[in-house]
């Protein structure tokens, strides 16, 4: 079984103890979502998709593990460096870069590594593309406007 494949395991069974389906489904939405958004950026990137893909599938784990976004960023870093360690998935380079991603993909108005932005972007894409009758949120404006031109989407 691939890398990705076993995480993907891993995270589907803990959602699956979600109580609220409806949160659930939203769970199972985003976190897939910024996954494929995080693979087709870092690949136009020239960066790792797989690891990309793996940071996507765990960076708001924890927010909804236990429904609370409060210092869900930094929680989850902590969260995704136990689920890697515990799995085996990745080597200590590789665990440092998706965490180092996750604890700051709630910082959508600063500029961090190359593979802390693809996170941020694809956590971004899924916010506007999900429910394009939402409104973009205002601290998340000038990073969409950015994709949409690297992109050659019209928005």
């Amino acid at each position: 079984m691939s890398r990705l494949k076993e995480l993907r395991k891993y995270i589907d069974d803990q959602l699956s103890k979600m109580q609220d389906k409806d949160e659930q489904r939203s769970a199972i939405v985003h976190l897939y979502g910024v996954s494929l958004a995080a693979t087709m950026i870092a690949k136009r990137r020239g960066l790792d998709p797989e690891l990309a893909s793996m940071a996507g599938m765990l960076h708001d784990l924890y927010a909804y593990m236990n429904a609370s976004y409060d210092d869900h960023a930094h929680r989850g870093a902590d969260l995704a460096r136990d689920i890697l360690s515990k799995l085996k998935l990745t080597d200590d380079n590789e665990t440092e870069l998706i965490c180092c991603a996750i604890y700051h993909h709630d910082d959508k108005l600063v500029t961090d590594s190359d593979f802390d932005e693809v996170l941020k972007d694809a956590d971004v894409i899924s916010h506007c593309m999900n429910d394009i009758s939402k409104p973009i949120k205002e601290k998340e404006q000038a990073r969409f406007e950015k994709l949409c031109e690297e992109f050659q989407m019209l928005y």
